[in-house]
């Protein structure tokens, strides 16, 4: 009997432990070891990088304005707006407690101000160095998985937007588009247009399409021009596509504009307009500007 007393003791103290392991403090313990990282995100580009490989952004900056230039992924309610990328609020950076903070070369004048909230990850796209945007952008993609532990998910990722690509180019190729030029009107007298090495132009080159802009930009992939300047695009043929948003006041004017009329662009159906896409994003944004030149291909030329 006693040595039946024994191994119930033992038996009822190990089931103690068991359930002393479900108290909340120890639920607590055990729950922390697994929690989600908490990510901050200054860089849109990046912000839209982590919903690509499923994690959700604790904060980003400029969260007011993502439906203005990002507008896809959608991005969850519950993200935090940290303000200004340039001027973070820091006493909610303090609050929210990362772990981890994303930043950009961009962003290198104000990493010391914000080093001190958590541990950061500057990882470099948009740098002359880096060649090529898109090429630079799947680097970095897979180097930000890396960090947070979803490398299987960023291969997914990027398989799915290289056959995305691929479906752009087959579908484009049955049209065979004209030349095209890309702008975001500053004013109705300058705008920025977009060449090599940018995003924009990578992704013209990967879906088939002649970028009609020739001229080398700086590495953000886009020169500012004056409206005059669109003429030195020689081929009559090119269609000329800008992005919203186009100040209220632009169009008006240029239709007025004598200038503006003499380019071949401007009559007919060789001008049109494009929803936001941005333009100093990362893999994302390379195939929502794809997704919006197919579908303005397939439907309007």
């Amino acid at each position: 009997m006693c040595g039946d007393r024994s191994f119930l003791t033992r038996r009822h103290l190990l089931a103690s432990t068991f359930v002393a392991g479900l108290l909340p403090g120890a639920f607590g313990r055990a729950q922390a070891q697994t929690a989600p990282m908490r990510i901050i995100s200054l860089d849109y580009g990046l912000s839209s990088t982590l919903l690509g490989l499923g994690v959700t952004p604790l904060a980003i900056s400029d969260r007011a304005d993502w439906g203005r230039w990002v507008r896809e992924p959608e991005l969850p309610a519950e993200v935090v707006d940290l303000g200004s990328s340039l001027e973070v609020n820091r006493e909610l950076l303090a609050a929210l407690t990362p772990d981890l903070i994303l930043t950009t070369p961009y962003l290198d004048g104000i990493s010391d101000r914000v080093a001190a909230y958590g541990r950061l990850l500057r990882l470099s796209v948009y740098a002359p160095e880096n060649g090529a945007i898109l090429e630079a952008a799947v680097r970095a993609t897979r180097t930000l998985a890396a960090n947070v532990g979803r490398e299987a998910e960023a291969e997914r990722f990027l398989e799915r937007s290289d056959a995305f690509f691929e479906d752009c180019r087959a579908r484009i190729a049955r049209k065979a588009p004209p030349p095209m030029a890309f702008v975001n009107f500053l004013d109705a007298r300058h705008a920025r247009i977009y060449g090599p090495p940018g995003l924009f132009d990578n992704v013209l080159a990967r879906i088939g399409v002649e970028n009609a802009w020739k001229e080398p930009s700086n590495y953000w992939g886009f020169q500012t021009i004056s409206i005059e300047e669109l003429s030195r695009i020689q081929d009559p043929k090119t269609h000329l596509v800008a992005f919203d948003p186009i100040p209220g006041d632009v169009l008006p004017k240029l239709a007025r504009s004598p200038l503006w009329q003499a380019l071949p662009f401007a009559q007919g159906k060789q001008f049109h307009v494009l929803p936001p896409a941005l333009m100093f994003g990362m893999v994302n944004e390379g195939m929502r500007f794809a997704r919006l030149l197919t579908t303005l291909v397939e439907t309007r030329l």
